[in-house]
């Protein structure tokens, strides 16, 4: 208001100065109150570009925003969470003893630890049996202990990682970085429940295993036993007298 009053009074100020400098052959005529609409025109078009311009300054700053929060984080960890995963796969796999593999294993639990023996089983068979089930055992219980190590050097790579992404995530430029980067935490989160499923696997198959073998011995004890008694009356102790005594 201050502006448009100052513009009138200035077109005002002009316009009757233009009366007195004029010299009476140039004298041209003016009209004040044309001068001033005029003026204060020109002053309304002049905001209402003003306006225009902030409207499309705020238009711009929103279309940079959206860009900022549709923009992609440049950084995956998917890999690197793939290959230390991949290392206690690899010691599963190598695993001696019972296979994982269903099938395969129903044939040799089967064999190895029967129900009970048949009496056609030899006593070298069992102790072959014994042996083997006992390397068994060992083979589980050095698979447990193979996969616990590696998961301990996992968990300094795991750490790593965590640092990384928590960076990520708090120097995240918009809505879909921090997206991204909150979703690979829930990967290397995954990624430690399987491999500790993985671990909680080994050792419940190497305690099964010890168990198993306990079961087994019982039974060729048992066996071995009645093979020594026979089928027939069991010896009874009778007194014996020396020298007629």
């Amino acid at each position: 208001m201050k502006t448009r009053v100052l513009s009138v009074s200035l077109a005002a100020v002009l316009a009757g100065s233009l009366l007195v400098v004029q010299p009476a052959t140039a004298f041209t005529v003016i009209d004040p109150t044309n001068l001033i609409q005029n003026t204060l025109t020109a002053i309304r078009t002049l905001e209402q570009i003003n306006n225009q311009v902030r409207q499309l300054q705020n238009e711009a700053q929103m279309l940079i925003n959206q860009a900022r929060n549709l923009a992609g984080l440049d950084y995956n960890v998917v890999n690197r969470l793939r290959s230390t995963l991949a290392t206690t796969e690899r010691l599963i796999a190598e695993a001696q003893g019972l296979a994982y593999d269903v099938a395969h294993m129903d044939q040799e639990f089967a064999r190895l630890y029967p129900h009970e023996y048949a009496a056609s089983v030899s006593g070298d068979r069992m102790a072959q049996d014994a042996r083997e089930r006992w390397r068994h055992t060992l083979d589980g219980l050095h698979t447990a202990m193979r996969v616990q190590a590696q998961v301990s050097q996992n968990l300094s790579e795991d750490e790593s990682v965590l640092a990384d992404l928590v960076a990520q995530s708090q120097s995240a430029g918009g809505a879909l970085q921090a997206m991204q980067a909150t979703n690979q935490l829930l990967a290397l989160q995954a990624k430690q429940a399987i491999q500790a499923q993985q671990l909680q696997l080994t050792q419940d198959r190497a305690a099964s295993l010890e168990l198993a073998r306990q079961a087994a011995a019982t039974e060729r004890a048992r066996e071995v036993r009645r093979r020594f008694l026979g089928e027939g009356t069991p010896y009874t102790p009778q007194p014996v007298r020396f020298y007629g005594n």
